[in-house]
């Protein structure tokens, strides 16, 4: 009696999903801008329906037609009695009868991937050619993926410009067409870490994608020109150098966040703002040391460059964040955090 049951509620599952399946079909396949599409509902069941078309517009229609103005890719998503489960997207390109290609984002900021998509109405399937140029020079922008040949190619910009040009060319059926657009590329705001060394001043920008290594920049000197950790106020009290080396008497530097003190003294080490539990972070000489308030991380350097951890959170300092070393700069003297354009 009991496997009979399991089976009945088994049928009955069976029956319920395949009652339930969403689908649709997209007419034409390969639409031109301003062409009307009909979507046709092929559904098993349902009597409310929620178009979303990908463009901004929606329908309730069952079956509804829809015009796309511009050429692009299209997410369109059909869902059946408003159930999440009960949800059907497919991806439709719109073509123009002339080439054209389009960018992932309307808005490009630098060090970051976007792909440019050839899009070629092509409904004789003729033989096609394309060839992508960046026609400035080959330093305002590098390639992620680098066959220029291809439908698509990936590129990030690695400066801010007012006029980023990006060209196609497609040779289809032996007709050649030519198309250049301009984009603005917005510079990023992103953290920076200067450094003071011997010889330069630097800037690293943190964590942004292939911007790591350190560049010469003289701009950052005023900033790395102000005295560093060796005062602070602290909710609302001013800590001086002289005053924490009462406790800590080997203090050459220090900063404080979030009820604790991070200190250069023989290395680098951490206690709690009264003094208890101090641990070692480092035990090579750290001559400069900064903290990142935004990202609640702390930034040093020894003889073999410079590093970071997150903040330390546990009550008794101890912690399991590895120190991370971002670059191997020597003869570091002062570190500071900016969060400026540049």
């Amino acid at each position: 009696m009991k496997r009979t049951y399991i089976l009945l509620l088994l049928c009955c599952a069976l029956v319920a999903c395949k009652r339930n399946s969403v689908d649709f079909s997209i007419s034409p396949e390969a639409p031109r801008a301003g062409q009307p599409v009909t979507f046709t509902n092929l559904s098993s069941s349902g009597e409310d329906w929620a178009w979303t078309f990908g463009d901004g517009v929606t329908s309730t229609l069952k079956s509804p037609t829809h015009t796309f103005k511009q050429p692009g890719t299209y997410l369109v998503t059909l869902k059946v009695d408003n159930k999440r489960t009960w949800t059907r997207s497919k991806e439709l390109t719109v073509y123009d009868t002339i080439p054209t290609f389009t960018c992932s984002d309307s808005v490009l900021s630098i060090y970051k991937d976007y792909t440019f998509t050839a899009l070629v109405y092509n409904p004789y399937n003729y033989p096609i050619e394309l060839e992508w140029s960046f026609p400035l020079d080959d330093e305002y922008v590098q390639l992620t993926d680098t066959n220029i040949n291809s439908s698509s190619i990936k590129v990030y910009f690695t400066r801010p410009l007012e006029e980023a040009p990006v060209e196609l060319r497609v040779v289809i059926n032996g007709d050649t067409t030519s198309i250049r657009k301009t984009f603005t590329v917005q510079d990023k705001l992103t953290n920076s870490l200067l450094i003071r060394t011997t010889e330069n001043d630097y800037r690293q920008r943190i964590f942004v994608p292939r911007a790591a290594q350190p560049v010469i920049d003289s701009e950052a000197t005023p900033l790395l020109d102000a005295e560093q950790d060796t005062a602070q106020t602290y909710n609302g009290y001013n800590f001086t150098l002289s005053e924490l080396k009462t406790v800590f008497s080997t203090l050459q530097g220090f900063h404080i966040a979030n009820r604790k003190i991070y200190y250069r003294a023989n290395g680098l080490w951490v206690a709690n703002i009264d003094g208890a539990y101090q641990v070692q972070i480092d035990s090579l000489d750290c001559p400069a040391m900064v903290l990142d308030m935004i990202d609640n991380r702390i930034y040093w350097a020894n003889e073999k460059g410079v590093w970071y951890m997150p903040f330390i959170g546990s009550d008794n300092n101890r912690y399991v964040s590895v120190p991370t070393q971002i670059n191997n700069l020597t003869g570091v003297t002062k570190l500071a955090a900016d969060y400026t354009n540049h």
